[in-house]
């Protein structure tokens, strides 16, 4: 049986989703101090970034989720608080987390653009560590698997609460989980070699969207913006990898302003 309690301290439950979590943020800021270093900008604005941006970002995940899982709150509000519990969308996370890098950019005279590049590696490897928060929590699954040659992991994983007695599903939060380690292990070495900025964050963009489209439609945990018709992930998703493809088309073919050999010079843009 999977816990999501990792353990007790104090009389206060500890949770694997949190334990994740705030070890994403570690290695994350820590991935790109190096990377800001060697793009010659000082690795403190990283962790200052960090202060504001991981807060908010959190913030903006949960409102997210809430907005489109009202029905789930409103007769017990406090229970938004409760983020130990999962229920972060990603990309209400993303969608804030930008925009709170591009405020502290601004305000600190660093290239926005630059800044999302040194970002994006850790971005997607905090995604990829944050699914087996959801792995303990038993959610970010798919569709029930019937066959029993197919119940077996990573293909499946057992949920516990599905049922009267629990069943096995499709482990969607595996397949999002090795896809994104893959999509980090490509950032990071393509990192080092840009010659354009943008071309990092762009790729993360259009790398994740394309596998999100496809997995969201295995899930049953969707959040919908038209209820059984149109997935919010997939929406955006899409819109993601037909402006990130098109972005990247335009800034390596008919954008003349090439960064520097080491991908350290700024787009202020």
């Amino acid at each position: 049986m999977v816990n999501p309690v990792a353990f007790s301290l104090f009389g206060v439950s500890v949770y694997w989703y949190g334990i994740i979590i705030a070890s994403a943020i570690v290695i994350g800021v820590w991935l790109a101090m190096r990377e800001s270093r060697r793009r010659g900008i000082d690795p403190e604005n990283i962790i200052d970034l960090c202060l504001w941006a991981v807060p908010f970002a959190v913030i903006g995940g949960r409102l997210f989720y809430v907005i489109f899982t009202w029905d789930m709150f409103k007769n017990d509000p406090i229970s938004i608080l409760y983020i130990w519990h999962g229920g972060l969308a990603i990309y209400g996370v993303v969608i804030v987390g930008v925009l709170v890098v591009y405020l502290f950019s601004r305000r600190r005279k660093l290239g926005f653009v630059n800044m999302l590049d040194i970002l994006a590696p850790s971005l997607v490897l905090g995604q990829a560590m944050g699914r087996w928060g959801n792995f303990f929590n038993q959610e970010a699954y798919g569709n029930v698997v019937t066959d029993p040659s197919m119940q077996w992991f990573p293909f499946a994983v057992f949920i516990q609460n599905s049922g009267a007695n629990g069943a096995w599903h499709l482990a969607t939060f595996f397949y999002e989980s090795m896809w994104c380690f893959l999509v980090f292990g490509f950032l990071y070495w393509y990192q080092k070699r840009q010659k354009r900025a943008g071309n990092v964050i762009l790729w993360y963009f259009l790398l994740y969207g394309v596998e999100r489209a496809f997995v969201e439609g295995l899930r049953t945990d969707s959040l919908w913006l038209v209820p059984g018709v149109v997935r919010v992930s997939q929406a955006l998703s899409i819109l993601f990898v037909l402006a990130a493809g098109a972005l990247l088309i335009y800034n390596n073919f008919y954008r003349k302003k090439p960064v520097s050999e080491n991908g350290t010079k700024p787009d202020n843009a």
